[in-house]
């Protein structure tokens, strides 16, 4: 493509982006469409010549986009609601024209500096302490996966030349996290060679909380039938009710019992920089590891997970290694970030994280943040004071569960909230998404989304009711 070309195309791609994130929800939210409607549209092979850009573009819109959900709709109401920002975007754009590989600090100095800068700022806001050295992974099952990997380094001698099979002196391993935490801990479990059977879960209270006291007669049980308990993982907003487990509590115990504890963090850890929120992370700064997405609730594109560590040495224990094609002459104070993790290619990541937090300020995001969880409570009022709407778990932050009550002719409540879910996400004005909590079916509402605005809140709870109502009268 020569220049000229170039600059008319890209003149066209930032228009029609611009366009798009002013007003997403031109779209229907959920894409509506049957599977393999995507695979029957295309060619089964690659074209043999190169084709125009606008005839490729003419196919995104065509083919493409009637196959995308819609994660910057305002009536996105999802799993957790997320945004990928103006500036955000634009970053992305930069990353991409750089197209630079940040292995190195050599391959590229203004990468791997300025993730150490951007992610002191963000430490800062989350009021952690300056202990925690930080690095950006993809997502939060990869972040969580070097933490259990440091866990892993730091609990079983030689671990890393050596491995774990046949070894007759390293004993079973145990990782504990309460029955609410995400998959991704069974995933790293499986992937680390502790196996699955290694987690253990713990037992949650009414609040869908870790219960301390379960947790510490765990580890007491295990120890007392040789296993080795190796970490721990508490929650700053689980997946399914976005509950907070007591992490000063957890922290005292770990530190008492020599137990590596890492803070999933991922979804909530940001509202730690609201006002009033400060205490989320209590406990935190005695944490081994944290991890938190700015990707999920801070505006940037997907994806960006940060992983925060007290003891990064002994992540780059566990995964250093520098061939000889790939030795620079630098001092021993520069920081390689292919040090830091198992991959060595690096995306410039931290470009859009920088941009995104001087676009919106502390004091933007702050407010931004506070905006949602108010929505949320609002939403929850209005389920509160319903007669037909039940709210199933507290609400710390910008999710709400909630369901509706069973009635006649529609006995089965968990039948007829699926049937509203159904329901709603065919309307293509809202999507939610939803969960089980103590064992019922619930619907999950989640405010993330810098488009949202009170006027769509109110709309899905008009669509919720007004579906509930047909449900009813058709039976």
């Amino acid at each position: 493509m020569d220049p000229e070309e170039f600059r008319r195309q890209a003149h066209r791609l930032t228009d029609w982006i611009a366009e798009y994130l002013t007003d997403p929800s031109r779209y229907p939210v959920l894409a509506q469409i049957a599977p393999g409607t995507i695979t029957s549209a295309l060619p089964s092979e690659a074209p043999a010549r190169g084709e125009s850009f606008d005839n490729i573009f003419a196919d995104f819109e065509k083919i493409v986009i009637p196959g995308i959900t819609h994660w910057n709709h305002p009536g996105f109401f999802a799993y957790f609601a997320i945004t990928g920002s103006a500036p955000g975007v634009l970053a992305e754009f930069l990353s991409a024209a750089l197209n630079v590989q940040a292995m190195l600090w050599r391959t590229s100095p203004a990468a791997t500096e300025l993730e150490e800068v951007t992610l002191g700022w963000l430490r800062t806001l989350l009021g952690l302490p300056s202990t925690f050295e930080g690095v950006i992974y993809d997502t939060a099952s990869i972040s969580t996966l070097h933490a259990l990997a440091a866990a892993r380094e730091r609990a079983v001698p030689a671990v890393r030349s050596l491995g774990l099979a046949g070894r007759d002196t390293v004993p079973r391993m145990r990782v504990y996290c309460s029955d609410q935490t995400h998959s991704s801990i069974d995933k790293a479990a499986i992937l680390l060679g502790l196996g699955q059977e290694s987690v253990r879960k713990i037992e949650s209270d009414s609040a869908f909380r870790m219960r301390p006291d379960a947790l510490a007669n765990a580890i007491a049980d295990d120890r007392s039938r040789g296993w080795l308990p190796v970490a721990v993982i508490a929650t700053v907003g689980t997946t399914s009710s976005t509950s907070i487990d007591p992490v000063r509590e957890v922290a005292e115990l770990c530190r008492r019992e020599s137990i590596w504890l890492h803070v999933d963090a991922a979804y909530a850890g940001v509202a730690a920089m609201v006002a009033g929120y400060e205490w989320i992370l209590d406990g935190a700064a005695d944490a081994d590891s944290l991890v938190v997405n700015p990707h999920k609730w801070m505006f940037t594109p997907f994806d960006l997970s940060v992983l925060y560590c007290r003891h990064m040495d002994v992540i780059r224990a566990a995964f250093a290694l520098t061939p000889e094609y790939l030795k620079t002459i630098e001092a021993a104070p520069v920081r390689n970030l292919m040090d830091t993790g198992i991959q060595l290619g690096r995306r410039f990541r931290a470009l859009k994280l920088w941009m995104v937090m001087r676009h919106f300020g502390a004091d933007g995001l702050r407010a931004r943040l506070a905006e949602h969880m108010r929505l949320a409570q609002l939403f929850a009022s209005w389920v509160d004071a319903s007669a037909d709407f039940e709210l199933v778990a507290p609400v710390p932050f910008s999710v709400v569960c909630f369901r509706a009550s069973p009635a006649s002719p529609i006995a089965d409540a968990d039948i007829l909230n699926e049937r509203i879910l159904d329901s709603v996400n065919a309307s293509g004005e809202i999507f939610i998404s939803h969960t089980r909590l103590n064992g019922r079916y619930a619907l999950r509402l989640a405010i993330g989304n810098l488009h949202t605005t009170e006027t769509h809140v109110r709309r899905a709870w008009e669509l919720l009711r007004e579906t509930l109502s047909s449900l009813r009268r058709d039976g």
